[in-house]
């Protein structure tokens, strides 16, 4: 598990901002760490040239599965780090769960799929693929046949994804597509758990899940045990963990030059620093 988290450092899929250079999120606030857990698909721009692979296939649904295993397939024969966090996901499913009683596997649109596709062939299981319309096409374990389906009756369903949140994608579109087919996700197996109440909310709905990493005060110590972060990040990635908006709201009253030179920043960073402003998102106003 050490070589794994070594290799979410070291693909940037798991990054530290700088000290006091937290990151900006899409939504406006700010933090001090970033994922992009589809990174360890071997590297950023692997990564990102299958994401936009993937964005080109979306126009035909039936064939896009065969054509993400293709790659997905190719990569796990010659890349070393993502055959090491697909075997270890492998490792994780099976010893929490008894295989036989999988009927499928599913992954959702898109990033899922770095990961569900890989792992439906190596354990023989059928694949589902989810579409954000809530489309389900169904492939067997070798993507040689796909198919849109509209019924699944009393199926044991295993999703597969990059990584969890705070479950909405499940809760709003996963969960709700096979269950309308007549099936249930039984489980999720993710990479990396954010640690953000996503577990919780899916166990609620009877779905047992699993993670490879969890991040927590214990990946800020082995960050800091490899001398990745500082003493002064942990500190700021403690807080953030146990209370993420006060600690942000206490850095910008600490640091008010952070939000001025972010209002004088490019495009992109001054637009997410207008929106915290507008929204008064940290109660500053």
């Amino acid at each position: 598990m050490s070589n794994l988290m070594s290799y979410l450092f070291e693909t940037n899929a798991i990054r530290f901002c700088e000290e006091n250079k937290p990151f900006w999120y899409t939504s406006g606030k700010i933090g001090p760490y970033f994922i992009n857990t589809h990174f360890v698909y071997g590297n950023e721009k692997d990564a990102v040239e299958l994401l936009s692979f993937i964005d080109e296939c979306l126009t035909n649904k039936l064939t896009l599965p065969e054509k993400v295993f293709e790659k997905v397939f190719k990569q796990y024969e010659t890349n070393k780090i993502y055959k090491t966090v697909i075997d270890t996901m492998i490792e994780e499913i099976k010893n929490n769960i008894d295989i036989s009683k999988i009927d499928y596997i599913s992954g959702g649109e898109r990033r899922d799929w770095f990961f569900s596709n890989i792992i439906s062939y190596l354990l023989g299981k059928p694949h589902l693929s989810i579409y954000k319309d809530l489309a389900v096409v169904e492939s067997n374990s070798k993507f040689e046949d796909s198919h849109i389906i509209e019924s699944l009756e009393n199926k044991k369903v295993l999703h597969v994804a990059d990584l969890i949140t705070v479950a909405s994608s499940y809760i709003r579109a996963w969960i709700p597509a096979i269950k309308t087919l007549g099936s249930n996700i039984c489980w999720s197996c993710v990479v990396v758990d954010r640690m953000q109440g996503g577990k919780d909310k899916i166990e609620a709905e009877g779905v047992k899940s699993l993670s490879l990493v969890q991040v927590d005060k214990n990946l800020f110590q082995h960050a800091l045990d490899l001398n990745i972060i500082n003493q002064s990040q942990v500190e700021m990635l403690n807080g953030f963990f146990e209370n993420p908006d006060e600690t942000m709201k206490q850095f910008l009253i600490s640091h008010p030059e952070f939000l001025e030179n972010s209002l004088n920043s490019d495009e992109k960073t001054k637009k997410r620093a207008q929106l915290l402003i507008d929204n008064n998102l940290y109660g500053l106003n």
